[in-house]
């Protein structure tokens, strides 16, 4: 399935969010119109598509690393408090 509008948004403000002034946050409500929950959760999906991985090869790759570290130290963080 092509990448929709929103999609590619999300993408595109995932590359662009530094430039913006202000936290992430409020960039993703004034630019995107949904809450900072709603576009982690959507973008958590979209970067595992194939379509995503076409567009931006590179962004889907750090952002994937970037998770992959994140679910390593949340695991970490999960054994040492047992």
């Amino acid at each position: 399935m092509p990448l929709t509008d929103r999609d590619r948004a999300i993408l595109e403000f995932e590359v662009e969010w530094r430039r913006h002034a202000g936290a992430k946050e409020e960039a993703i409500r004034a630019e995107l119109g949904i809450s900072p929950a709603r576009y982690y959760q959507l973008l958590g999906r979209l970067i595992d598509t194939t379509e995503a991985q076409e567009h931006d090869p590179m962004l889907v790759k750090r952002l994937r690393r970037l998770r992959e570290v994140r679910l390593h130290e949340r695991a970490a963080r999960a054994a040492d408090a047992r």
